[in-house]
């Protein structure tokens, strides 16, 4: 025993030493090495854990070839769903993700509320897990007391899990939160990892390689033993093949630790080329000799042996210490490098969702407030990953190490395999929502509390036997091991299909009778479309943000020099003086991006919120001036929903994605355009009214002046005004048609003389009168007020000098039809689907406009049964009014 102390206390050492020569490595700019493909794929070894290097001999002992689908899962992803990690890996570099909790928050709104029930479900499933760590490595302590006659009772194991527990806990925070931004890289820790995955996979092939060629004589021999043991009988059901291989795969995307070297980790996506192939072909090998020493400790160790502890017994009972020992190493590393990352990937979680929202919440001055944040930062992450290790400790000693500790392995599984309906969705369906993803997680992680987790604790720990056998109140169709009357499942995949079946019936229901938020949407298009975009959306107004609050929260965060940096550059690129940028949005952007690689995405959004008064673009109080933002939104989901149903071909599908870009960039174009066209006139009427009331002695003609410009700017307002409530009415059905006869010469006539054609503003109109003289039974106002909105736009918007436009009007079957057409530049053909809805606006002139003005004559030629289009193959811009000459009244 003493030895194996000595080698143990050695083996720490080494990695300590391994770690740290990393970390002075990458300060001193030395890190192709440490960042290299293959170190990548050597970190995901962490999913080997002390449970699959000891406890895949004991599944196979147990269930046969069962435990090929621990494996089976993970490397059907990396082969076959690669792509699926490469997008989250994207992800996780544009949007600087911490966590999966930083994730799944990010992309529904930057809900701290999602946040804090993921990271309650990771710490809820993973401490067990971790324990199975600690229970491991004290085993196999006992393994070798045992072997040497030394005295090794209960109390000596629980003391043996403190230390270890204490000395992984110190190892994590020494190397685990020396930088703040979890985005870059722990090189230290990452390269004892990747050096702990070639002990433990050295350590297992080398037993493995000792039971066939030293003890079973070769590779015949040893098959002809798998073949005549009950071990290597295919007997295996189907469904919970598929089932364990469903759930190793989800685990393997889910879990806090994976997610975390896999994602947050990464340096480089192309290192995922190399994963791809190479972590299968390490899981194959970790799982190439696990039949035989199953078998050959099942033939050669007494009855009642444990068969979790077969690699090391074997060995032993063959006077092998020294590869004992080896193997005692493999082991020690699968459990020290799992306690490591999870441990660091739940103080993450821990301290940007749930410690810094509560600092916040009790600091009066918030983000802006003097003092240095990254001490409470660093200092909770520190104490988390404390608190995590050691609650994984007690839980350990509460357990007793019994029969349900050494069954969590699967039991966390099905835990954290509750994101993987939130996450896929998130980064997939643009119209997942927020309450979707709450209602979904929720219902998953109280089906999996109550009928998994409790019971797996023991029958009379927490959950009765009566109730385990009938039920609560006697409902036996929610016994926790027979819900809904489903009976004689094994319990792993009986919770596993109910709460996930659950969870994803909920997301999915929810998400559709929902609505996401303004945020939500913008995040939405980042995340599934991450690949089209660089950078996340703008989504700050500058508001009554002041660049030296913005610099002083940076400074406390960032560190003075970073964020002096970060300004810096800003300045220059903005042309400024000093450090201190002007705060666009785009620079709130960067800025909000850069602190959450600190502090999480949705706490950084909160602390830039707090600083520009919480301006973020809240297109839900614009929509009290134009609630036309929300119906476009609603359009286009319909739109998608339709398309989606009616079976468009891809091409088809192509083109409407397009136009919905195109909406979006136009809604975005109308939101800033409308504050301008009503701050504008304001600000002139304010003005030179002011100047009126204060000026005692003005002359008569200036006051005339003033007097005409506060009535004409009052006009211009009371325009924009109508043309918003004119749109509404029309949309909502709710207009009257004043039918009337006219003759269509006597319309066009009158929409000429209200253009407000003038000599400074010429347009030369041709136009044939004798073919217009038609009797049209309509409602004349409406007509010309399209007729009147098509003339205006030409004499706006043609660029031609000098400036015509040619008016012909016929009609047929009942049809009368005016086209007009003038000869200046043709709208381009990206434009054209977008022209008549609302917000569109093409092109930038000096006559500005709202962009509503076709949208008005789509609705009015709507109502009258007819409808305007643009009219390509023409010299110049061309639209064609349609309608029919009489019109019954009825809206269409």
């Amino acid at each position: 025993m003493n030895v194996l102390i000595v080698v143990s206390l050695g083996y720490v050492l080494a990695l300590f030493t391994v770690a740290f020569m990393a970390e002075r490595a990458a300060r001193s700019g030395r890190i192709k090495w440490l960042r290299a493909p293959v170190v990548y794929t050597l970190s995901l070894s962490i999913y080997c854990t002390g449970w699959t290097f000891y406890g895949a001999v004991g599944f196979a002992v147990r269930s046969g070839l069962e435990f090929i689908t621990i494996y089976l899962g993970p490397s059907l992803v990396m082969l076959g769903w690669w792509w699926t990690v490469r997008k989250l890996v994207r992800i996780g570099r544009t949007q600087r993700i911490t966590s999966l909790a930083d994730l799944i928050s990010s992309r529904f709104g930057k809900s701290n509320l999602l946040a804090v029930g993921l990271t309650l479900l990771a710490v809820t499933g993973t401490t067990p897990y971790i324990a199975l760590q600690l229970q491991s490595v004290t085993q196999s302590y006992a393994v070798f007391a045992e072997a040497s006659q030394d005295g090794f009772n209960q109390t000596s194991q629980t003391t043996t899990a403190l230390w270890v527990a204490i000395g992984l806990a110190m190892f994590t925070i020494l190397f685990g939160t020396r930088k703040l931004d979890v985005n870059e890289r722990h090189d230290g820790v990452v390269m004892a990892i990747a050096v702990e995955a070639v002990v433990k996979l050295i350590a297992l092939m080398a037993v493995g390689i000792f039971v066939v060629w030293g003890l079973s004589g070769g590779i015949g021999p040893m098959l002809e033993k798998i073949g005549t043991s009950e071990i290597g009988m295919w007997n295996v059901s189907g469904g919970r093949w598929a089932g364990l291989t469903f759930l190793s795969a989800a685990a393997f995307i889910c879990l806090p630790r994976m997610f975390h070297v896999m994602v947050v980790e990464n340096d480089d996506e192309r290192h995922l080329r190399m994963a791809s192939w190479a972590f299968p072909a390490y899981l194959m090998l970790m799982s190439l000799f696990v039949l035989p020493i199953a078998v050959t400790g099942l033939d050669l160790l007494p009855t009642g042996s444990n068969p979790d502890m077969f690699v090391l017994t074997v060995p032993l009972s063959q006077g092998q210490n020294g590869l004992a020992m080896l193997s005692f190493l493999g082991g020690l590393s699968s459990a020290t490098s799992m306690v490591i990352v999870a441990s660091i990937a739940l103080s993450t979680m821990v301290s940007n969702h749930i410690v810094m929202p509560i600092w916040l919440s009790f600091t009066g001055a918030g983000a802006s407030m003097s003092g240095d944040v990254r001490y409470i930062v660093l200092l909770s992450r520190r104490l988390s990953i404390a608190a995590v290790v050691m609650l994984a400790y007690f839980y350990f000693v509460l357990s007793g190490g019994g029969s349900a500790l050494a069954a969590i392995g699967l039991v966390s599984f099905v835990g954290v395999a509750q994101a993987l309906p939130v996450m896929i969705g998130g980064i997939f369906w643009r119209g997942a929502t927020r309450i979707g993803a709450l209602s979904g997680l929720s219902i998953g992680f109280v089906i999996w509390i109550y009928a998994l987790f409790l019971p797996s604790l023991g029958v009379g720990v927490v959950v009765s036997e009566a109730m385990m056998a009938n039920g609560p109140f006697g409902l036996t169709w929610l016994a926790p091991h027979a819900l809904f009357g489903v009976k004689g499942m094994d319990p792993i995949l009986h919770c596993l299909l109910w709460s996930m079946l659950l969870n994803s019936f909920a997301f999915v229901v929810v998400s559709l009778c929902s609505f996401p938020a303004p945020l939500e949407r913008l995040q939405g298009a980042q995340f599934v479309n991450v690949f089209d975009h660089a950078r996340s959306a703008k989504e700050w107004s500058s508001g009554a943000a002041q660049s030296e609050d913005l610099m002083v929260m940076a400074q406390r965060i960032l560190g003075a020099r970073e964020a002096q940096s970060l300004f810096g550059i800003e300045a220059a690129r903005q042309g400024a003086q000093g450090l201190l940028p002007e705060p666009t949005p785009e620079f709130l952007g960067v800025l909000e991006r850069e602190l959450s690689g600190s502090v999480g995405a949705a706490t950084a959004h909160a602390m830039v919120g707090q600083i520009v008064g919480g301006a973020s673009v809240s297109v839900d109080d614009l929509l009290a001036v134009a609630d036309e933002s929300a119906q476009m939104m609603e359009y286009s989901s319909k739109l998608e929903a339709q398309s989606t149903e009616q079976r468009r071909t891809a091409e088809q599908l192509r083109q409407v994605n397009e136009k919905l870009t195109q909406l979006s960039v136009q809604k975005d174009g109308f939101l800033s355009q409308i504050s301008h066209e009503l701050r504008t006139p304001m600000t002139s009427i304010r003005s030179f009214s002011e100047i009126l009331r204060d000026s005692q002695d003005m002359a008569d003609i200036d006051k005339a002046r003033y007097a005409g410009i506060i009535h004409s700017e009052t006009l211009r307002l009371t325009r924009l005004l109508d043309d918003l409530l004119d749109l509404s009415v029309l949309e909502a059905g709710r207009v009257s048609l004043n039918l009337s006869h006219k003759s269509l010469e006597d319309v066009i006539e009158g929409a000429i003389s209200s253009a407000g054609l003038s000599d400074e503003n010429p347009l030369l109109i041709r136009r044939t009168p004798a073919r217009e003289d038609i009797l049209l039974h309509t409602d004349v106002d409406r007509l010309a007020q399209v007729f009147i909105n098509v003339i205006s736009n030409a004499q706006k918007y043609c660029d031609a000098d000098p400036r015509q436009l040619t008016i012909k009007a016929f009609q047929s079957k009942g049809l009368a039809t005016v086209d007009f057409i003038d000869n200046g530049s043709k709208i381009d053909p990206d434009m054209r689907d977008v022209i008549f809805e609302k917000f569109s606006r093409v092109g930038e002139t000096k006559a500005g406009g709202a962009g509503l003005g076709l949208a008005i004559c789509r609705e009015i030629m709507t109502r009258l049964g007819g409808d305007i289009v643009y009219l390509p193959g023409q010299d110049g811009t061309a639209f064609r009014v349609q309608f029919p000459i009489i019109c019954g009244g009825q809206p269409v």
